[in-house]
């Protein structure tokens, strides 16, 4: 089965095309970094601009460098959620164009189903599963039984874990986005400043506003006290904090529920201390399968929407001309 998969949920306009939800023709992806940074951030009239001046040139050179044509197309897959609207409304535009004019079947995807599926590229899916999400929008523990059987075990109460990085990277005066200058910083820091423990009402939920606070607060006490932040040793205290949490409640759900496969799923998947942390799981869970993904697979692109479409498709999701975007689209 041949999809062609379009990406848009955020700042990255991204088309694939993709056999068999796993062989890779294509992956095109136009990053728009080098502008948002200027900002510190994303900002979402940018965003959906620029999607608008580069998707159907993505298309375009996905189909060429794939070798094919939209009558070779199988179907036509596309992020319908979460995300941010407008970037979401151009992708899905475009998809249902694609869709209308070729004839082909349309399969909206949740983009962190996309994330999860990424997986499929390097390994063989098991069930059941457990899926730690990591992203600029999301935290989740995220558990399937069997194959598209989606079930939130756990979420962020506040910021998600990106977001956290991108905030403590801002006090740091640190580049936009936050979470790669952090992860280099803390390679060369060392155990010094002590933050507090993170507190959830449920178990399994998440929490990292406090942790912001927290560092916020450091750094404006040691400045009213005419003492220097250690930089590297504030970044390690951070990370240390935060990947301490997101471990701790993973190995709580793989203590509690049976589940033979893990996979990190995510933009800070690609985080080097945290995939480290993960492959150490095995000495503690030596029968637990492991799969972490490539780091081209952990930002946003369109491969992995083409390979949660291929199994969504098997399911028989199906979208009509009458879909829209969904910013707050919930797994289905």
């Amino acid at each position: 089965m041949r999809i062609c998969a379009v990406e848009s949920s955020c700042d990255e306009t991204a088309v694939a095309i993709i056999d068999d939800g796993k062989i890779v023709l294509s992956n095109i992806v136009s990053s728009q970094i080098n502008v948002h940074s200027k900002f510190g951030g994303v900002i979402p009239e940018v965003a959906s601009r620029l999607h608008i001046e580069n998707i159907s040139v993505v298309i375009e050179e996905a189909l060429q460098k794939a070798n094919t044509t939209l009558n070779e197309i199988d179907a036509i897959a596309v992020t319908q959620g979460p995300g941010l609207v407008g970037s979401l409304h151009v992708g899905l535009l475009a998809a249902k164009t694609l869709a209308w004019s070729s004839g082909k079947p349309l399969i909206p995807i949740h983009h962190i189903a996309g994330h999860i599926y990424a997986n499929a590229f390097v390994d063989e899916i098991e069930y059941p599963l457990l899926a730690l999400v990591v992203s600029g929008g999301h935290t989740e523990l995220v558990y399937l039984k069997t194959e598209w059987d989606f079930q939130i075990l756990g979420s962020t109460q506040d910021d998600a874990v990106g977001e956290a990085y991108d905030k403590v990277a801002r006090v740091l005066h640190l580049p936009y986005p936050g979470g790669p200058a952090i992860d280099k910083l803390a390679k060369l820091g060392h155990p010094h400043y002590t933050l507090p423990k993170v507190r959830t009402e449920e178990p399994l939920n998440f929490s990292f506003s406090g942790l912001k606070s927290a560092v916020l607060q450091l750094v404006q006490r040691e400045a009213k006290l005419n003492q220097d932040i250690n930089q590297e040793d504030l970044a390690y205290a951070f990370q240390e904090a935060v990947l301490g949490e997101l471990l701790r409640k993973t190995k709580l759900v793989l203590d509690t529920y049976e589940v033979k496969h893990l996979v990190l799923a995510g933009g800070v998947a690609a985080n080097s201390r945290l995939r480290v942390l993960i492959n150490e799981l095995n000495s503690e869970y030596p029968e637990l399968k492991i799969t972490i993904p490539p780091l081209w697979c952990c930002t946003d692109n369109a491969a992995m929407i083409g390979a949660a479409a291929e199994v969504a498709y098997r399911h028989g999701i199906r979208g009509n001309l009458q879909i829209s975007a969904n910013p707050g689209l919930e797994y289905k």
